[in-house]
């Protein structure tokens, strides 16, 4: 075990925390392809927050912690981990080309006898039917002969400072039995809350991927209940509030479901469900219910603008948040962009403010300006998209006019002030 050198592949949510973790036990180095990234860490600050400046400079001061873009640094390691993004394309299908890459890197540097453990989510069968033939390829070895390969779905939570990598019980596997128990033990002599092995990778992919996919399909329930209580007069937080109190009731909220896991995962799951000739019906439907809240939360808006008579073309309206969720600066596959694409329809203006979100970062992907300074207008409506801890206990009435309407997403904010929530 003290042989061992780690290389963690894609330092963005998932890698970075787990490499800065590994660091305070193992030798470790962090690879990622984003030169600036790497400098930026080394400088001793992570823009993703995930991992403080104080933590990150006691992994980099006193651990040893590297983090670099340079392949030739890399090759004297003999446990790598690949945590790089695995999301979908336009047509919602995965789109493997990050894996193929690190798949490729860890080809160039990957020698007799390592390991190399995969962390981000995939359908079962995609470490060793996709994955390993490109390590494969590149390094001339044979797989389980030559190296060998695990698979340990990530289970982090961005933005969340409570449950952190190292509480979070961690899923591992092995390509071989003996493996599985080595892989295991390097990461149980990390993770606090401990591990559980599982027979085989495919076993440990498909408990990642059904995960969020279950959680997907509890969360369009209850979506979906939101509208029907919103037809019948009756505030669906209300009723949730009544049977939660009944001890085995599932305690989910209606919402916007986007991010990198719980938004994408489902489709994955469908794929290969689809590649053995099953075609899922739950699961899709789910997702479709989900996918079209943000544009059902901008037509309520509308509705409730038309029925006080405040003139909709033309107006002001303002989005609080625009991450995917809150205290998280992550932009990815954010629903708030729903919302305002589908209000952009109505030919109005609208201002989105988020302390949290990187403007630039949101230009670049979406094309839209975010602020990150508190608006100082008054608007005809204001949608509250995001609960970050700077808008608890926010007087949001300061923001909006005489005759206003305001539409709140999270369920936040005192239901005396506002016009309609999820």
């Amino acid at each position: 075990m003290n042989k061992i050198k780690i290389c963690v592949i894609g330092l963005g949510y998932v890698g970075l925390p787990l490499a800065r973790l590994f660091s305070t036990k193992y030798k470790t180095v962090g690879f990622d392809m984003n030169a600036k990234r790497c400098e930026a860490l080394m400088a001793g600050h992570d823009s993703t927050l995930e991992v403080s400046d104080e933590l990150l400079q006691d992994a980099i001061n006193n651990h040893g912690f590297v983090c670099t873009a340079d392949i030739e640094a890399i090759r004297d390691c003999n446990f790598y981990i690949v945590a790089v993004p695995t999301p979908v394309d336009e047509n919602n299908n995965p789109d493997l080309t990050p894996l193929y890459g690190a798949s490729t890197t860890v080809g160039k540097v990957i020698s007799k006898g390592d390991i190399v453990v995969y962390e981000s989510t995939v359908y079962p069968g995609v470490t060793e039917d996709e994955c390993i033939p490109v390590v494969e390829k590149v390094s001339g070895m044979k797989f389980n002969v030559d190296f060998f390969a695990g698979y340990s779905p990530e289970r982090i939570n961005p933005g969340d400072k409570l449950h952190t990598v190292e509480k979070i019980k961690k899923v591992t596997s092995g390509s071989t039995p003996e493996i599985g128990k080595i892989v295991d033990e390097v990461y149980s002599s990390v993770i606090t809350a401990g591990t559980h092995l599982a027979p085989t990778m495919k076993v440990a992919e498909a408990a990642k991927v059904i995960e969020n996919s279950q959680r997907d399909i509890n969360i369009a329930f209850v979506n979906e209940l939101s509208k029907i209580f919103t037809k019948m007069g009756i505030d669906t937080l209300d009723v949730l509030e009544a049977a939660g109190t009944k001890w085995n009731f599932l305690p989910f909220r209606p919402g916007l479901v986007g991010g990198h896991c719980i938004g994408v995962d489902p489709y994955y799951l469908a794929q290969c469900a689809q590649r053995y000739g099953y075609n899922p019906e739950i699961i899709l439907a789910g997702r479709r219910m989900n996918d079209g809240m943000g544009e059902y939360v901008a037509t309520e808006t509308i509705k409730h603008m038309l029925k006080k008579g405040i003139q909709v073309l033309g107006s002001h309206i303002v989005i609080f948040g625009f991450t995917f969720k809150e205290n998280c600066p992550d932009v990815r596959n954010t629903k708030i962009i729903d919302i305002y694409r589908a209000l952009k329809e109505y030919n109005v203006n609208i201002t989105v403010y988020d302390p949290w979100a990187n403007p630039a970062i949101a230009n670049h992907e979406y094309g839209i300006e975010v602020t990150n300074e508190l608006p100082t207008e008054k608007f005809d409506s204001l949608i509250m998209g995001v609960a970050h801890n700077e808008f608890k206990g926010l007087d949001v009435t300061q923001f909006v006019k005489e005759k206003h309407v305001i539409f709140d997403v999270k369920g936040t904010l005192p239901k005396a002030i506002v016009d309609a929530r999820l």
